[in-house]
């Protein structure tokens, strides 16, 4: 097969597409030939720890926004690869909520055992992606930080698996210029024990206040309060932790609510979400939408409707994730490889619309659940990706969901059951709350 195919990122996305045409290869199929771009010096992405923020060493955007002591917040059993289970990995069970490290040795050990490294062009950004319509061709320019030369090559094929977690949205409130503690992003935010002893105000009620407020609470932060815009996220917290309605104005080191409660901290947090941002591609294209299960322009999720040699992994809002971004890597392999056709324009458009449209009536976060899991089991039924059953990770979905209404602070001491081994988790040897030591060591243990 004489097409190039260019994959941008090797984070959870892009390996996933390296993975996918490893697999086809194994099997004997004739592959295109891969270049997958990456920025950082090792694959990985989100799930890469770096203590760096603003910029890196090359003068570019830190892509990370990985912070010392993440554990998963959600069951592993929800996002396990169907070729390649936690078991097999680590040669036993292993407790439902792993740390970074944990789950970082796991992504590697599938594409170390696949050998797909010498596909990948490290310290490579991408700084533009065109489309030549006479020629059919992609012109990918990239930046060689190693040679310290930019350089272009010409792709069949462009597939994008960037992420969308790496670029913040900040908004600015009255005040902060003159705020006398620190204001900074969640892209920011590195290690809990900075904010010890002091009170904490984090703004937003996604995934990522959550958890950070959380992280901050366990490391002994003498207060938590969180300011939301629609609606609280109405857990029982602890007693230092409160919810307020949206922030007004800081003066001095006091914040004002719109209810006109106020109160002195120390440092404010934004959790406020990221934007799908790529400068990087040509403005016709580019993906814009917001945070969705399905976002605009991309048939079944994954093909640009407007240039179907155009890809996109990955962009949806995520319940699912590492299994999701396998069933779109193996339909955009078959895809690139003609073995699966894509509709006219018009079919692909109405398409999408059919399934925004059944996003928009989900009527809970449970409904958003199966509607993500079938959208990745329907996905999967198009290829020869193994078989997965999606209604076993939602049931892991659900009880997650059940334990943390019951106590968001001791969700992660609960275990789950595989759907590909059958097997349920067990308990990790000490509760998370406890268990200060986030190393794959120290998780790995048998015993505290």
């Amino acid at each position: 097969m004489s097409k190039r195919v260019a994959v941008i990122g090797a984070g959870p996305s892009g390996l996933a597409q390296l993975r996918a045409f490893q697999s086809a290869k194994e099997k004997g199929a004739d592959i295109p030939d891969i270049v997958c771009f990456e920025k950082q010096a090792n694959w990985g992405g989100l799930w890469n720890y770096t203590w760096r923020t603003g910029l890196d060493e090359h003068g570019e955007p830190v892509h990370g926004s990985m912070y010392r002591y993440l554990w998963s917040n959600g069951p592993k059993e929800g996002l396990e690869f169907a070729d390649y289970s936690f078991e097999e990995h680590f040669g036993r069970p292993i407790a439902s909520y792993p740390p970074r490290a944990v789950l970082f040795d796991y992504i590697e050990g599938r594409v170390k055992k696949a050998g797909v490294r010498h596909w990948i062009r490290f310290n490579s950004p991408v700084r533009h992606v065109s489309y030549d319509e006479h020629e059919g061709m992609f012109h990918v320019t990239v930046q060689d930080h190693e040679k310290d030369v930019e350089y272009t090559e010409e792709f069949d094929h462009v597939i994008v698996a960037s992420g969308h977690f790496s670029t913040p949205n900040v908004p600015e409130y009255p005040g902060f210029d003159s705020f006398k503690g620190r204001v900074l992003h969640a892209h920011d935010f590195r290690d809990a024990m900075e904010f010890a002893g002091k009170d904490i105000l984090i703004i937003g009620t996604s995934y990522s206040a959550e958890d950070i407020g959380s992280q901050c609470w366990k490391y002994g932060c003498k207060s938590v309060t969180v300011s939301h815009r629609t609606a609280p996220m109405g857990y029982k917290w602890p007693e230092n932790w409160k919810e307020v309605p949206l922030l007004e104005k800081v003066e001095g080191n006091t914040a004002t609510f719109k209810d006109g409660s106020s109160k002195d901290v120390d440092a404010i947090i934004l959790c406020t979400g990221y934007l799908h941002h790529f400068p990087f591609m040509a403005e016709n294209l580019k993906l814009k939408t917001n945070n969705r299960l399905y976002p605009v322009n991309l048939y079944n999720g994954v093909v640009w409707e407007h240039n179907p040699k155009l890809m996109y992994l990955g962009m949806q809002d995520q319940w699912y994730t590492f299994n999701m971004f396998d069933a779109q890597a193996w339909y955009a392999r078959d895809v690139i490889m003609g073995r699966l056709d894509v509709p006219s324009q018009a079919e692909m458009h109405a398409d999408i619309d059919k399934w925004r449209e059944a996003e928009d009536n989900i009527p809970d976060d449970y409904g958003a659940i199966e509607f993500q899991g079938k959208y990745t089991m329907d996905l999967m039924a198009l290829t020869d990706y193994p078989e997965f059953d999606c209604s076993g990770a939602n049931q892991a979905f659900f009880e997650w969901k059940k334990h943390k209404k019951e106590n968001i602070m001791t969700f992660r001491d609960h275990g789950y059951t595989s759907a590909l081994t059958g097997t349920k988790a067990p308990a990790h040897h000490t509760p998370w709350r406890d268990a200060l030591d986030d190393s794959l060591e120290a998780y790995l243990r048998t015993e505290a």
